[in-house]
């Protein structure tokens, strides 16, 4: 897009592009989401940024009308698998919190100047500066949700000191942490946990999203209660700081899901709700896809019936790894069974069950020396298993939300048992990819048939093939014929 073109998009309020770009008045000094409901200012006193971080480092504070900062995520950072997307994906993670410039380049394969120098290029800012941005909007969700004291907020959400603290949540708020907090004063740091709503982009087909999750939930991990409609998808995450319990209710209001999680660590929220957005799909962009998808005479049908379906993805790439190995050659209930006992067998208990949740998957390093005889596995697929913990354990194979895809893949299929299937599938939930197409898969084979298509016409619906991949598995549950199938 040019400056003309987000403007237009501007003028008309088109929620399409909240978090593709952001606006900067220059008479009031605040910066906004496009779709900001606010008068449109005029051409002349507007400028672009493609973060909020570079409207923030050039002076701007963000709207209290629009609030700007919490949109979804830019759709081109999943698409995109260069250097820039990755690094996109692994600041949002928390890694620049962690580990600092010289751990997320390290994470690149760049020198810390090369990665400093390309983000600034197409962002406008470093990144010092998106981390900062990231840190700010956890700071304000503990403000607005707990009661914890503001210095303990402070360290919470990643900030070196107090005054440090201060000085960015008046320079992106214009308000101080205790305007922030407003009269409510937040509420109790309990058990209750912190409560906040997971934004998404455009229409969310959260039924098929929750069909998809409650199949494969895992016995001890994972739950979804309720009635349809109304579900609760409840999970345990082991995060870097510590573990929490998350849920995600089926459906809260216009663009967004109702979340809450209960941390043992409050510096793990920012990384948390990465996770989940990871999970729910939720920065996609489902107008991109629908195009694309949507034009095509067999997909059509299926897409407008199931408009904003999602690709979900994961919390934990390794956790994602070991699942698709326990799917290969059987069913997805007999994945779900023999993952269950894998839990059981050698998951860390939770301190406190949480409904049916008692267990935290188990780490890579604890299943590469494990037996795994209570699998009742074949011999080949329990070996299979352990080279692929193996390689996650001493980082032969590195499934961060940064991994270079291509890379990552033949690092896999290199391991024993594992074949295109399995790689193709981690690579599409692990990594996030959008256009991954598994034309060995028995569902979509079966999908294929019934729309009358052939593998060789996935070529037409990238780079949403992974897209595609959830509407031919839906076909094939249902029987879902569309009208313009052959034979």
């Amino acid at each position: 897009m040019d400056d003309d073109s987000r403007y237009e998009a501007v003028h008309s309020r088109d929620e399409r592009f909240d978090g593709v770009f952001f606006t900067a008045v220059l008479t009031t000094g605040i910066y906004c989401r496009p779709s900001c409901p606010a008068r449109t200012p005029k051409r002349e006193n507007v400028r672009f940024y493609r973060s909020a971080a570079a409207a923030q480092a050039a002076g701007y504070r963000a709207c209290r009308r629009c609030r700007p900062d919490t949109v979804p995520g830019s759709a081109e950072w999943d698409v995109r698998a260069d250097a820039v997307g990755r690094a996109m994906r692994l600041i949002g993670d928390g890694v620049v919190d962690r580990e600092g410039v010289s751990g997320l380049a390290r994470r690149l394969g760049y020198s810390a100047r090369q990665v400093q120098r390309q983000l600034t290029a197409e962002l406008g800012a470093g990144p010092v500066a998106l981390a900062r941005c990231r840190r700010a909007q956890t700071a304000r969700i503990l403000l607005r949700t707990t009661g914890l004291p503001i210095t303990e907020v402070a360290f919470a959400a990643g900030f070196a000191s107090v005054r440090q603290f201060n000085e960015t949540i008046r320079e992106v708020y214009d308000l101080t942490p205790t305007e922030v907090r407003g009269a409510s004063g937040g509420t109790p740091a309990d058990a209750e946990g912190v409560s906040l709503r997971l934004a998404h982009r455009g229409p969310y087909a959260a039924g098929p999203v929750f069909d998809f999750l409650a199949r494969r939930a895992i016995a001890g991990v994972e739950e979804v209660v309720g009635e349809p409609g109304a579900r609760c998808y409840r999970r345990t995450l082991a995060l870097p700081y510590g573990h929490a319990v998350a849920e995600v209710g089926e459906y809260g209001g216009p663009g967004w899901l109702p979340c809450r999680l209960v941390l043992s660590d409050l510096r793990d929220l920012g990384c948390a709700v990465q996770r989940l957005r990871r999970l729910f799909d939720l920065d996609a962009d489902p107008y991109a896809v629908t195009e694309r998808l949507g034009a095509d005479a067999r997909l059509g049908p299926l897409v407008r019936e199931a408009e904003g379906l999602r690709s979900p993805g994961a919390v934990d790439g390794q956790e994602l790894a070991v699942r698709a190995v326990l799917g290969q050659q059987v069913t997805v209930a007999a994945a779900r069974t023999l993952a269950g006992r894998l839990v059981a067998a050698y998951g860390k208990p939770l301190p406190h069950a949480s409904g049916g949740l008692t267990r935290l998957f188990p780490a890579a390093e604890a299943l590469a020396e494990a037996p795994l005889a209570e699998l009742g596995m074949p011999a080949a697929r329990r070996e299979c298993l352990r080279t692929l913990t193996t390689a996650l354990a001493d980082g032969a194979v590195v499934l961060d939300p940064g991994a270079d895809r291509e890379q990552v893949e033949r690092e896999l299929l290199n391991l024993r048992g594992i074949g295109p299937w399995t790689a193709g599938y981690v690579r599409m939930r692990a990594l996030g990819d959008p256009d991954v197409f598994l034309p060995g898969d028995v569902g979509v084979r079966q999908g294929l048939a019934l729309l009358g298509a052939t593998a060789a016409d996935a070529g037409d619906w990238r780079p949403w093939r992974s897209y595609a991949l959830h509407h031919l598995w839906r076909a094939a549950a249902t029987g879902t014929r569309t009208a313009g199938r052959t034979g």
